[in-house]
């Protein structure tokens, strides 16, 4: 749970994913319309392989702090058949996109790219109009009427530049194997101007009823403008999620748009407060701890904040300069003891540290501070266990689970403190979680075959049943097997 993203892999291979998930949808454009049904499908399967290929963000004041954000944005949208799911990706792109169904992926990198929460919520509120206005079911309904010379020539150029870049043969095998429809599905369904202006005019009315000042989404298109992300090929995602064209032209007709708005309007107060905390823990935890550092020793000490000394003490942590990460400990404790996220962060960093003595009241006031932070909890949790408390373990590490059942990591030391306890049916059955949201199909079916053995009541029967449809929906055909190596 206390992890640092890992790198994504190469574009070939989410490609190669993607495909999977594409295929059954020229079945659709070929013999009728692209139903709600069928989107609802398409970004399940979606949801399954990227999360196969790509790194999530799993520190729940990250991901619950953008799912506030994504909910207050989407409580503006017309009725939807579908429920608005949000994640984070541990990536430097200044970027997100949308898929059918309802899923939006924030980058780390859109993050620390803007400057406050309306912005954030600008980005979001154009994707999510990318979803309501259907753009890319509409494309792929279109899909029926491309001939079968021009699809050929899309894949053969497909697969001749990435031979050229230097793609793994493996990768380009795997690519070709698992469709061959990818190239012209990608150039086809593409974004056009008209989709992008739609997704402006509708997004802004999202982010004005969501209470956001609405400057603040060509002041998003500014930043993107300046930092040309929009023109990068590194950002490893399907052409036709994320290319914006014309951001020039865009910025032009919003501000004429927004001169017409009330004055109250465009006159709101930008929220920041709790965005800079946020923006604190993703560049000390994710970005490069290099870049991070350099960031905070260039910050005039008169601006530093209490979080901001334990964001530098968790870039030091990260290369190992302990006795330098301490004193920045120190010092954001010494302004910032009633702070639960410093608080947090101390904590961590002396439970890391092995002194499990100082780390436990830092960790236990955060806790109390907030209730709802599984990562402090998670950390109490494993104290308790150092202590041999396994009881009182294993009954806050339950609690953890409830907050993010989808943790590998979070499973995997409930599965140890179980087995430690001697439970070794419930051992087995956490660890076999463990590795399912891991992507680790081997280890899973290992302790998978375990808890088979061991299970004997009717309650366990009953517990394994449901892990084995757990496991059966995410290693379906769609879901792309094990998660890669970076």
């Amino acid at each position: 749970m206390n992890r640092a993203p890992r790198s994504l892999p190469l574009i070939a291979s989410l490609m190669a994913a993607l495909l999977i998930v594409l295929a059954p949808c020229q079945a659709w454009a070929m013999f009728g319309s692209i139903t709600v049904a069928d989107e609802k499908e398409m970004g399940k399967k979606f949801d399954n392989a990227i999360r196969a290929q790509m790194s999530f963000v799993d520190d729940p004041e990250v991901v619950s702090y953008v799912k506030g954000v994504v909910d207050r944005v989407a409580a503006t949208l017309p009725p939807q058949p579908w429920t608005i799911q949000s994640a984070v990706v541990g990536q430097g792109s200044m970027n997100a996109f949308a898929i059918p169904g309802g899923y939006i992926y924030i980058f780390t990198g859109l993050i620390l790219g803007v400057e406050n929460e309306d912005e954030l919520a600008a980005v979001i509120s154009h994707e999510l109009a990318h979803v309501t206005e259907r753009h890319v079911a509409k494309r792929m309904d279109q899909m029926r009427f491309i001939n079968i010379a021009s699809i050929a020539g899309v894949l053969a150029g497909a697969l001749i530049g990435a031979n050229g870049g230097g793609t793994s043969t493996n990768a380009i095998g795997q690519a070709v194997a698992t469709g061959a429809m990818a190239g012209a599905q990608s150039a086809f369904l593409m974004y056009t101007r008209e989709n992008e202006r739609d997704a402006d005019e509708v997004g802004i009315v999202y982010l004005m009823k969501s209470g956001y000042n609405p400057d603040a989404m060509p002041k998003t298109f500014e930043i993107m403008q300046k930092q040309h992300w929009f023109m990068s090929g590194s950002d490893n995602v399907p052409t036709y999620l994320s290319t914006h064209p014309g951001l020039s032209e865009r910025v032009a007709y919003l501000r004429d748009r927004i001169r017409r708005m009330p004055a109250e309007v465009v006159a709101r107060e930008y929220n920041r407060d709790k965005f800079l905390r946020i923006q604190t823990l993703v560049r000390a935890r994710m970005s490069g701890a290099d870049t991070a550092l350099a960031y905070y020793n260039s910050k005039p000490k008169t601006e530093m904040l209490c979080l901001d000394y334990a964001g530098k003490g968790i870039a030091l942590d990260r290369l190992k300069r302990m006795s330098q990460a301490e004193h920045e400990f120190e010092t954001a404790l010494a302004c910032g003891d009633n702070d639960p996220l410093v608080l947090r962060e101390a904590g961590i960093f002396y439970f890391n540290k092995g002194d499990f003595a100082k780390a436990g009241p830092y960790l236990q006031k955060a806790t109390i501070m907030n209730p709802r932070d599984a990562m402090s909890l998670f950390f109490v949790a494993r104290l308790m266990a150092e202590r041999k408390d396994y009881k009182s373990a294993i009954s806050t590490m339950e609690r953890v689970v409830r907050e993010v059942p989808e943790d590998s990591e979070v499973r995997f030391h409930l599965g140890r403190i179980y087995g430690e306890s001697g439970d070794l049916f419930e051992a087995h059955l956490q660890l076999t979680y463990a590795a399912l949201y891991g992507r680790d199909k081997k280890n899973m079916q290992f302790h998978m075959d375990k808890t088979k053995a061991l299970a004997a009541t009717e309650t366990q029967k009953k517990r394994l049943a449901q892990l084995q449809k757990a496991a059966g929906e995410r290693f379906d055909k769609g879901a792309q097997g094990e998660k890669r190596s970076p």
